[in-house]
């Protein structure tokens, strides 16, 4: 993947995306004492800028940026696990496990076959 792929709108976007549906999803793990209802409402209004970026990110891959459907979802997983595995490391101070790079090679794998012609 060159340069201007990585540095594609569809992939900036993505990107913050899964930052902002990361927080949506696993903020609260440190705030136990809110109570679940005013999480939920946090969440979904993290949520909404998510889908703010998401949506532009996949109609510019799919109609301009050469993305075919199956390669977004699959490019998706991977900025999707590296961002966790780095919110799971300095947001919540989890370890970085052997696992997380097992998976991460499975989803490279996975990126290798979907782009192939």
């Amino acid at each position: 993947m060159n340069l201007a792929v990585v540095f594609s709108p569809t992939i900036l976007l993505l990107i913050g995306s899964n930052i902002l549906m990361t927080f949506a999803w696993y903020w609260h793990l440190k705030y136990q004492d809110h109570a679940l209802w005013k999480v939920i409402l946090i969440s979904w209004g993290i949520a909404f800028f998510e889908y703010c970026l998401a949506v532009p990110a996949n109609r510019i891959g799919y109609t301009t940026g050469g993305f075919t459907a199956a390669q977004l979802k699959i490019t998706q997983e991977v900025i999707t696990l590296g961002v966790f595995a780095l919110f799971a490391v300095f947001y919540l101070g989890e370890g970085l496990r052997w696992n997380y790079l097992a998976a991460f090679a499975c989803l490279i794998g996975a990126v290798f076959f979907i782009f192939q012609k």
